[in-house]
């Protein structure tokens, strides 16, 4: 069978904008990413960015397949979210959530939608694309889904509908308080001490409430102790992955778990729910958005 570029995959999350060339028969045979300085503001922008980060591969195909962001209310096109309980399986998201959102001469872009929560109030844009993905190689999986990124989402799946789902900042507020706030000036850019983890995220598992005060300790700690700044680090993702854990112990405790992510992002999730005697099944994000992707696409292809 050809592998020649037949469609364009696309996944534009809150920070990275991640581009794969796809053969017909959904073979991937490129990969390109951009983090853009800034989001796009208006429906111009997506598509220029867009348009620069593809660029010869627009010369090839027009077809575009793609979830997260550009379809929200502030993006290239809105499309609207559906409401839970609903079927995220290969074959519901094939049938409702993909619409050609934005047809041009040389463009036709087709955006699947978001999935909403009415109490407590939740949305995701992106992650429903995973979880079907990760149902299409895990026929018949029920339980609960983590999906750790800048807004970490825990998905509770049952017969093949995601029924209810919550949303924890805890990637946005481990940004803004290690690049913003006076802890950057202790809190080390790479590095890791695991230990240091592993007790950060025991003490606010048990005591999450004192989460505030936990945290200007590491101030402390850098001023008086000369506290290393890569064991801050560790110490601040746990504090703020144990306060997540601790809020989130509903959706993981005596539950069938999974964990879709990029190893960067997954491991320290991994490493707090083994420490409560937890045990993932764990899976690529990359791979489960491209399946996702590849399951709305076989719709456009046979209509």
């Amino acid at each position: 069978m050809s592998h020649d570029l037949d469609w364009i995959a696309a996944d534009w999350g809150s920070t990275r904008l991640r581009l794969w060339a796809m053969a017909a028969d959904g073979t991937r045979l490129a990969e390109r990413s951009s983090q853009p300085e800034r989001a796009p503001r208006t429906p111009a922008e997506f598509e220029t960015i867009l348009r620069a980060l593809a660029g010869d591969w627009l010369e090839r195909t027009g077809t575009i397949v793609a979830c997260g962001m550009l379809g929200a209310r502030e993006g290239w096109v809105e499309v609207p979210y559906r409401p839970v309980p609903c079927a995220v399986t290969p074959a519901a998201l094939t049938r409702a959530p993909v619409a050609a959102a934005d047809t041009r001469p040389t463009l036709s872009l087709h955006v699947v939608s978001g999935l909403s929560q009415a109490t407590p109030p939740d949305v995701m844009r992106g992650e429903e694309t995973q979880i079907a993905g990760f149902l299409a190689k895990n026929d018949g999986w029920d339980g609960v889904i983590c999906l750790p990124g800048t807004h970490t989402k825990w998905a509770h799946v049952s017969a093949g509908e995601v029924v209810s789902f919550q949303t924890f900042m805890t990637g946005e507020l481990f940004a803004l308080l290690s690049e913003q706030s006076v802890l950057r000036h202790g809190v080390a850019e790479a590095g890791w001490d695991a230990d240091a983890f592993a007790d950060a995220l025991s003490d606010t598992i048990s005591r999450p409430e004192k989460l505030a005060g936990k945290l200007f300790a590491l101030r402390g700690g850098h001023l008086l102790d000369d506290l290393d700044p890569a064991t801050a680090r560790a110490r601040l993702s746990g504090l703020l992955i144990g306060a997540e854990l601790a809020a989130a112990k509903p959706y993981w405790l005596g539950q069938n778990m999974a964990l879709i992510g990029s190893d960067t992002v997954a491991h320290p999730y991994a490493e707090g729910l083994a420490a409560q005697g937890v045990t993932v099944l764990r899976a690529d994000a990359d791979d489960m958005t491209l399946a996702g992707l590849r399951a709305a696409h076989a719709q456009l292809a046979g209509a």
